[in-house]
């Protein structure tokens, strides 16, 4: 049970530092000062920190997952055990859902806001102009998550391998983090996170619950082949003594 609320806690912190970070401080109105509000860097960072900060938190406890597309590419990678994936992705849901409502709480106390738009809410896309003016095919944004998906497994696999420098796993894996999110922010949102995806579409419905789809299954395929891959190309099985 400590495992499962140390995921449930860890998730709740990344859903709610990171999402928080990009609903009320990334666009905040100029000010006489100029802009004040955190942008894409800032959310990024946020992002990053969250996980940075469970990371060295609650870790130790559960293996620090905080999300069902991890939680498949360890135990692809044979670092997980596939009897604890289930109770382990209901953790990650239900901290991410609880995060979410959380924050819709918050912003129903300035009065509410718009959720009409794409992206309304930190919630995932593709197919809109959100950013820059430019339209991401469903296309582009699969290949996009499951290609960042899979490169976070193998920094996570890599960083915490029995012969890595485990002290400084927590940085590389949050620094992995916030650099997704640089890259693709502009493309989807930046899942690579099926529960952070879940909790901020089932407050905002319509295209984010349509295509949700995409946001677990790009996710999930991805963390699976980064787990393979540094399972069956990288990891060294034993060190041959000189």
């Amino acid at each position: 049970m400590k495992k499962i609320f140390a995921e449930f806690f860890g998730t709740f912190w990344l859903v709610f530092g990171g999402c928080g970070s990009a609903v009320f401080a990334s666009q905040i109105a100029p000010s006489a000062n100029g802009q004040v509000g955190i942008l894409l860097l800032g959310v990024s960072l946020a992002f990053g920190l969250t996980v940075l900060t469970m990371a060295y938190s609650v870790g130790h406890i559960s293996g620090g997952h905080f999300n069902p597309a991890v939680s498949f590419g360890l135990m692809a990678g044979g670092r997980f055990s596939a009897r604890d994936l289930a109770p382990y992705i209901l953790a990650q849901c239900f901290g991410a859902i609880a995060a979410a409502g959380a924050l819709y709480m918050i912003i129903n106390g300035s009065g509410g806001a718009d959720f009409s738009a794409p992206g309304a809410f930190a919630t995932n896309f593709y197919d809109a102009p959100v950013y820059f003016e430019k339209s991401y095919s469903m296309s582009a944004a699969f290949l996009t998550e499951f290609l960042l998906t899979a490169f976070f497994l193998i920094i996570i696999m890599g960083a915490t391998d029995k012969y890595a420098n485990g002290k400084f796993a927590g940085i590389a894996i949050g620094l992995a983090l916030t650099l997704i999110h640089l890259i693709s922010i502009p493309i989807t949102n930046t899942s690579v996170n099926p529960a952070r995806s879940l909790s901020q579409a089932i407050f905002v419905q319509g295209n984010a619950l349509s295509q949700l789809w995409l946001f677990w299954a790009a996710p999930i395929s991805g963390a699976v082949s980064g787990g393979l891959i540094y399972k069956f190309l990288l990891q060294k099985e034993s060190v041959i003594p000189e």
